[in-house]
């Protein structure tokens, strides 16, 4: 795969400078934990949290099926046409457009829109994962949607996703799906040993300890995207452990162009550089398989139970 779909000749591996379309993330990311609040809600409870997540469509993030009752509703952002696709099974459809307005609106009427298909849910209305925690119903700080940088990132999780799972598939021990987490506003994917972990300290800006102490149960090698945020504002795919096995941070990772950040905890591979490179997906590959391989054999992981005969 190239940078360039030569056949169409659209960009498969678009640019997405954070500082261009800061404004629109941190706006879009209340919107995805709105809706992700609503899953949250709804969708019955699975290890790990994997019942709250996010999933990448042809058209942008869904919820997919959430049972109300009886009945099936489902969300979706379509980054395609811009609007916010609420569905449900008995054959209504509401739309919500996205468009530059203030978070406090979009959940407004995001609320108006719950209770003319006749749902009705209790909701925390208050951002998690993050230090400055505005209420929705009182956040006109956010107001941003630049629908070509929406798009884009979109783009890329299409893209991340197709790998994600290309790489999932060579694992036979327990796996997450490839999944978007509204939280941290990133697309993940994570295998585990099978073995428990260390309780997890927590301490996650506005989420309670127990949230990752559950998330982080038993010992795992995570893998994801993410457009980077204010501490980092790098658009990268990033790879980590816990517990990090002694040794990973100076383990060798494929590509160069990756690197073991300290203060994240993390392997980092820039966004840039795989939008730039001849065979991206071969980059991204090597990448997730080198990170694994070190959490894997430092940590001791048995091959023969979780991994596929090659």
């Amino acid at each position: 795969m190239r940078d360039n779909d030569t056949a169409t000749g659209r960009s498969v591996w678009p640019s997405l400078s954070f500082s261009d379309w800061k404004d629109t993330r941190d706006t879009l990311h209340m919107w995805t934990q709105i809706v992700g609040k609503t899953r949250l809600a709804l969708s019955p409870y699975m290890p790990h949290w994997w019942h709250v997540t996010l999933y990448v469509t042809p058209r942008g993030l869904s919820t997919s099926s959430m049972p109300y009752g009886a009945r099936i509703l489902d969300a979706e952002f379509d980054f395609l046409d811009h609007r916010l696709v609420l569905r449900t099974d008995e054959g209504a459809t509401r739309i919500i457009p996205l468009i530059p307005r203030s978070v406090a609106d979009f959940y407004a009427e995001y609320r108006e829109t719950l209770a003319a298909l006749d749902i009705s849910l209790k909701i925390y209305p208050v951002p998690v994962e993050i230090p400055a925690a505005i209420p929705f119903p009182r956040d006109g700080t956010h107001t941003s949607y630049d629908p070509d940088a929406a798009q884009r990132h979109w783009r890329i999780l299409v893209h991340a996703d197709r790998l994600f799972k290309q790489f999932r598939g060579q694992f036979i021990g327990k796996a997450s799906p490839v999944h978007f987490f509204w939280g941290g506003f990133d697309l993940a994917t994570t295998r585990f040993s099978g073995r428990r972990a260390p309780l997890h300290t927590g301490g996650i800006p506005n989420c309670p300890d127990y949230v990752m102490q559950d998330a982080y149960s038993h010992e795992v090698s995570s893998a994801g995207f993410w457009p980077g945020h204010d501490a980092f504002p790098t658009p990268a795919f990033y790879a980590y452990a816990y517990p990090a096995p002694s040794g990973f941070a100076d383990a060798a990772v494929r590509p160069h162009e990756a690197y073991y950040h300290p203060e994240l905890g993390e392997f980092i591979l820039p966004y840039d550089a795989v939008r730039t490179a001849a065979d991206p997906d071969r980059m991204v590959l090597e990448f997730l398989e080198d990170t694994y391989t070190a959490a894997a054999r430092l940590g001791q992981w048995d091959s023969l139970i979780v991994e596929r005969p090659r």
